[in-house]
């Protein structure tokens, strides 16, 4: 039997990956051959064809973004998340083995079989298709308006220089369609690619009338289902059905979505989105640092699952206008915590961790210093009760100094490597320190948890 899979995160970084390996391992216990298309942050990779899509008998869909389905007409379709290929890749692997292959396209199935066959698409997923969409314009913008404050807090204001320059690529052009990305990408998630003209539309509105990113999820979630009710509600005739997607499509989704956004939307949107800048900018230090702490115990709770990622969109979001944030320190510093506590802890503790652990908590500390949690996943899950709460309280106590230090961030993503650029840390000396604190927490009750490995595992 050949099974065919597709995993797909919404960074594209590493839970693409951990799940490709962890349903390819559990398909060679089971005796079963599978191939496994990953849509990772630079493309599609090991992409399946047309012969394995004859060959095989069913299709595994773990992603928490969109994946087109087109192409796998005629096969049956397990649909779970990201997550559950990680934690228990035979039960998908072996859900997709009972099912009976068949010859007629999807469309021809009755709704009750597709429910059945196809599992559920909700909010959340249709939100991490459009975040996955966004984060590089986040990530490039940010990091090019951060190089531009090298030259001086001010240095972008002179027309014509070269740090100008790198404020209009990174804050003018990749900022300016940060929203509009989310919101065309979380339509096309929910309506396929009609979505995406209301979605972008409704995204720039969004930006135009200082909704932010508030305004950007209402707007993508609102124009996805106001492509679908159009589509539901509107029946042409054959031979003027061609008209539905370049021009009634389109047209009245954009006129219904701009319309409600000015006139409905937008206000209470901007006017939420006022108040949270606010609140944040008027968080007194006690409320500030729960709020670290909150923010550091989510990031460290699922590395880079849903609640990882609640936290990252709403740090985002805080720097949504080109602004230094708080918010954003926080989370980047919690977020690198867990796999540099693990790191630390494999070269302190080294009778607590196999041979392969040792080997692993190396890759770790790379990744915690490049700002990928997920580097911390497998710990975790080969010893959860110990390994997630030291986790969490590492971070915990990241997040929460780095907002008693009162450092701010202007960057999104990059790790340690934005410290030395001068001007995107606000408090850089004291953020490292905030971070370093968090992981030997991390490390020291990761040591004093563990129980100690016997002799023969350790080598």
């Amino acid at each position: 039997m050949k099974l065919l899979a597709v995993t797909s995160c919404p960074t594209g970084i590493a839970h693409t990956y951990m799940a490709a390996e962890a349903l390819q391992m559990a398909a060679e216990e089971l005796g079963v051959q599978i191939k496994v298309e990953t849509y990772g942050s630079i493309g599609v990779e090991n992409e399946i064809t047309e012969d394995d899509i004859k060959e095989a008998h069913a299709v595994i869909i773990a992603a928490d973004t969109k994946i087109d389905k087109e192409k796998f007409e005629g096969l049956p379709i397990v649909e779970g998340s990201v997550q559950e290929a990680i934690k228990n890749p035979k039960k998908l692997i072996q859900e997709a083995m009972k099912l009976e292959k068949r010859e007629q396209p999807i469309e021809k199935i009755s709704k009750k079989d597709e429910k059945k066959v196809q599992g559920k698409k909700g909010p959340y997923q249709h939100l991490m298709t459009g975040v996955s969409y966004m984060i590089p314009f986040v990530v490039a913008g940010g990091i090019l308006i951060a190089i531009s404050f090298a030259f001086g807090i001010h240095a972008a204001e002179n027309e014509g220089t070269l740090p100008w320059a790198l404020n209009l690529i990174g804050g003018g052009s990749a900022f300016a369609l940060m929203i509009p990305v989310l919101s065309g990408f979380i339509a096309y998630s929910i309506a396929d690619r009609p979505g995406l003209v209301p979605g972008m539309i409704g995204g720039m509105l969004s930006s135009q009338i200082g909704a932010g990113f508030i305004g950007g999820i209402i707007a993508g979630f609102l124009a996805g289902y106001t492509i679908v009710l159009l589509k539901k509600w509107i029946k042409l005739p054959k031979t003027m059905e061609g008209l539905m997607p370049v021009l009634i499509l389109p047209l009245l989704s954009s006129l219904i979505v701009g319309l409600l956004m000015i006139y409905v939307i937008g206000t209470p949107a901007a006017a939420m989105n006022t108040g949270i800048s606010n609140w944040l900018d008027n968080l007194q230090e006690g409320s500030a640092i729960i709020l670290g702490l909150v923010i550091g115990l989510m990031m460290a709770f699922d590395m880079g699952g849903p609640i990882n990622k609640a936290a990252y969109t709403f740090g985002v979001g805080t720097i949504a206008a080109g602004q230094s944030s708080s918010v954003m320190a926080a989370v980047m510093a919690a977020g690198m915590t867990p796999p540099l506590g693990i790191g630390i802890a494999t070269l302190l503790y080294k009778n607590k961790f196999t041979k392969e652990e040792k080997e692993a908590g190396k890759a770790a500390l790379v990744l915690g210093l490049s700002f990928i949690t997920e580097g911390a996943i497998p710990f975790a899950a080969a010893d959860p009760i110990r390994v997630i709460p030291s986790l969490m309280v590492g971070s915990g106590v990241a997040g929460a100094l780095t907002m008693l230090f009162k450092v701010k961030l202007a960057v999104p993503h990059g790790g340690i490597f934005v410290l030395p650029i001068p001007n995107a840390v606000e408090g850089a000396l004291l953020y490292a320190v905030a971070i370093l604190v968090g992981a030997i927490v991390t490390a020291f009750m990761l040591g004093n948890l563990k129980k100690p490995i016997e002799s023969k595992d350790m080598h």
